[in-house]
């Protein structure tokens, strides 16, 4: 915890040194990107974006997920999105998972038991390629369940919104995007 208090005690020397004016940060935000990720610590959109201070939205939950659109009954996700989409007019939301996502492992885990399988939990271990696909599919599954938000779906169909799906490999540093026509997520 020293660390983080040291930490924050320098910001506004670091800030400086970086050229961050702290005073324009006070007024009305305009960021360039909604970023959503999982709250996983070793995942920082910042790092991977290079982006400054009011350049990204960001909602981090656990595992990344996105709650299907409930007019009934919002969620903090759903008014997160619906701000972000709708005050602040944001221009692109990217989805990012990752490598070694807990949650993917868990359902995958929770999938097998489901289905019957039986052993230590070294047995139920995947492979990485299918920890790796599972990852993918679960990036996709969020992008899904975005599309089913009113306000992001009339932005979509008047091509003011685009929306990015992005698997983040924490061991290597790189970033895949998917692209629908190979319906495969390649490198940036």
């Amino acid at each position: 915890m020293q660390y983080l208090i040291d930490q924050a005690r320098v910001f506004r020397a670091r800030a400086a040194a970086h050229t961050v004016h702290l005073g324009s940060l006070a007024e009305p935000q305009n960021p360039r990107a909604m970023f959503i990720a999982c709250s996983d610590a070793r995942l920082v959109p910042a790092l991977i974006t290079a982006a400054r201070p009011g350049d990204l939205f960001e909602l981090r939950t656990y595992g990344g997920v996105i709650p299907p659109y409930e007019a009934e009954v919002p969620t903090g996700e759903s008014l997160t999105i619906e701000y972000a989409v709708n005050e602040l007019n944001v221009s692109d939301i990217i989805i990012c998972g990752h490598s070694h996502c807990d949650v993917v492992s868990a359902a995958m885990h929770d999938n097998l038991a489901a289905s019957g399988v039986k052993g230590t939990e070294e047995d139920l271990a995947p492979l990485t390629g299918d920890l790796t696909a599972a990852g993918h599919w679960h990036v996709l599954a969020q992008l899904d369940a975005l599309s089913g938000y009113p306000s992001v779906t009339a932005r979509l169909a008047d091509r003011s919104l685009h929306l990015n799906a992005w698997f983040h490999e924490i061991e290597t540093g790189a970033t895949l995007h998917y692209h629908p026509r190979a319906s495969a997520f390649l490198p940036l």
